[in-house]
């Protein structure tokens, strides 16, 4: 697939990959912590600078090896020691995919064992590599940081990712070496809108990162049968029939009161942001615990956000089945769910590849019934006929009267119907109108709104 050029941030850990990777997007997409560690996965965003546009990813630092027995983990977040080798493999998957390198180092503790071995290790690579020395907040560092040249790369610009410090000239060091660097098509129209938004959601431990690398075919997301393990919400493009899809797996969701405070509490943030961008939010729950009362809640937050949704129940394959197992299950699903009743269900294994090929066109179809606007005398037909089947409401003696309806946005759907009186109107009905417009336009996985604009012009949604 055709994409902008790629800019990696490597290094060890605790040198501010993360903070100048937000500092260069001009966004706060990374969860920073003062703990080493905290970055596990690829994270990835566009940048900008002086008219070129390129694509910045974040990695979780490189871990050089040390003899048994002498290895310093004290230093790494708690519970990040045994994905070591996996956050150095991501990494090692980032330089790969590069065009240009940055290697950020610390300004204050100079250069150490670890950086000497990444330095060897990005040398081979024979790609243009920029060294960041970090943490260069006065005089003193800046000079200093001359020191890092005897590292045999490429030039060194003293930053200070926290304040800003030298990121100008470290962006015109980037775009610079992007002009030497191999050149990359992609597309000059690589705009969102052209792009289907999928984020994966769920609470932790149900699958998440597992579907995405089985949609990519790579493990393109760390997996562990771990709870927690991803925390950023992380951005993958793919193409899928010739329609370009973004897919954002998120950290898992927990109970409000379960949430730790600090790297937990940000990384449930990325995942609600994460939804808010999405045009197809894809709840996974899993199929041996059932419907939670978490799962509801996480459904209810995508409904607040009124964003169109299928329900994936994950790991059917660990469920004992009989004949009537997936009737019962679905009953069950849709009892939690009751609010959501228009929302797909597929059972699927993201382990065995189980129906996992249907989830990418599910998706698409929602997105796309999402987008149907229903004719205004097709509507009104619709309405004529419920209102024939089953007279509205009525209040002291008064009954409420339908003059005309129209669908008055989509994305989501929202149809206006004029009336006498938003008084005499009751839930109920409205509920009642729903389901006969979805009879001939399903309107699969999406939520849509109902108002109501009275003769004096009072509005009820």
């Amino acid at each position: 697939m055709k994409r902008k050029p790629l800019v990696a941030l490597v290094g060890r850990p605790n040198v501010g990959k993360s903070t100048l990777f937000n500092r260069l997007v001009g966004s706060q997409l990374a969860v920073v912590h003062e703990i080493p560690g905290t970055t596990r996965d690829r994270l990835q965003a566009e940048a900008e600078w002086n008219g070129v546009a390129f694509n910045v990813v974040d990695t979780g630092g490189i871990e050089i090896y040390q003899p048994k027995g002498t290895r310093d983990t004290s230093a790494l977040a708690e519970g990040s020691v045994e994905f070591v080798p996996q956050i150095r493999a991501q990494a090692m998957i980032a330089v790969e995919e590069a065009e240009v390198i940055v290697m950020l180092v610390d300004a204050i503790q100079g250069i150490t064992a670890a950086d000497q071995e990444i330095a060897e290790i990005l040398r081979r690579t024979n790609k243009p590599v920029l060294i960041a020395a970090n943490k260069a907040e006065n005089e003193d560092r800046r000079n200093n940081a001359v020191d890092f040249y005897a590292l045999g790369l490429g030039e060194v610009f003293p930053v200070s990712a926290l304040h800003g410090t030298g990121s100008g000239d470290l962006l015109d060091g980037i775009v610079e070496a992007l002009k030497n660097a191999p050149p990359v098509d992609y597309d000059e129209d690589d705009e969102d809108r052209d792009t289907l938004k999928i984020a994966i959601v769920g609470r932790p431990n149900v699958g998440k990162s597992s579907l995405v690398n089985r949609l990519l075919g790579e493990e393109r997301a760390i997996v562990s049968p771990l709870a927690g393990t991803t925390r950023d919400a992380i951005d993958t493009l793919l193409t899928w029939e010739g329609m370009r899809i973004r897919l954002i797996d998120t950290a898992g969701i927990r109970r409000r009161g379960r949430i730790e405070p600090g790297i937990e509490k940000y990384s449930v943030l990325r995942a609600l942001k994460a939804i808010e961008r999405a045009d197809v939010v894809l709840l996974v729950i899993d199929a041996v615990d059932g419907i939670t009362a978490q799962d509801a809640h996480i459904a209810g937050m995508i409904l607040e956000q009124t964003k169109s949704t299928a329900v994936l129940i994950n790991k059917w394959d660990a469920v004992e089945k009989d004949e009537h197992t997936i009737n019962e299950f679905t009953d069950k699903v849709r009892e939690g769910l009751n609010f959501m009743p228009y929302v797909p269900l597929l059972f699927i294994s993201a382990l065995t590849g189980q129906r996992v090929h249907q989830v990418i066109p599910t998706a698409a179809r929602i997105q796309e019934e999402r987008l149907v606007r229903v004719p205004t005398g097709d509507l009104n037909r619709i309405v004529r006929d419920a209102v024939e089947h089953h007279a509205p409401p009525s209040k002291g003696g008064r009954r409420l009267k339908f003059f005309m309806a129209q669908q008055v946005r989509s994305d989501p759907p929202v149809f206006l119907f004029h009336v006498n009186d938003t008084r005499l109107l009751h839930f109920t009905y409205e509920r009642y109108l729903e389901n006969q417009i979805r009879a001939e336009f399903p309107f699969t996985g999406t939520p849509i709104r109902l108002s109501f604009r009275g003769r004096d012009n009072r509005l009820q949604e």
